[in-house]
């Protein structure tokens, strides 16, 4: 499965090298993978509780690691992280971490 996001022209921030495990490629489709990604990196930080919005918010003032919680179609629960360095971003399963 092949996951092309190109810059949007409202990303808060790079998304470095694109990397999902094998949990999340086999529980998503391409499509939820793509929504998400392109969520993540406007800062649409999913189905987070306000304290970790708030601390994803600051990780993007200070350089700290991002992190987002989605859900595909089948309820599939999901995370997207962004390193600190915005060197790669990871889709995985949360069983995956």
């Amino acid at each position: 499965m092949n996951v092309i996001i190109i810059a949007q022209e409202n990303a808060k921030f790079s998304t470095g090298q694109l990397v999902a495990t094998p949990g999340a490629l086999s529980a998503l489709t391409t499509s939820e993978i793509t929504t998400a990604l392109l969520r993540h990196q406007r800062g649409d930080w999913g189905d987070l509780c306000q304290e970790d919005i708030e601390e994803n918010e600051r990780s993007l003032r200070e350089g700290s690691r991002l992190f987002s919680v989605y859900h595909s179609a089948g309820k599939v629960k999901f995370w997207i992280i962004t390193e600190w360095d915005r060197s790669v971003t990871t889709v995985l399963l949360p069983d995956e971490y």
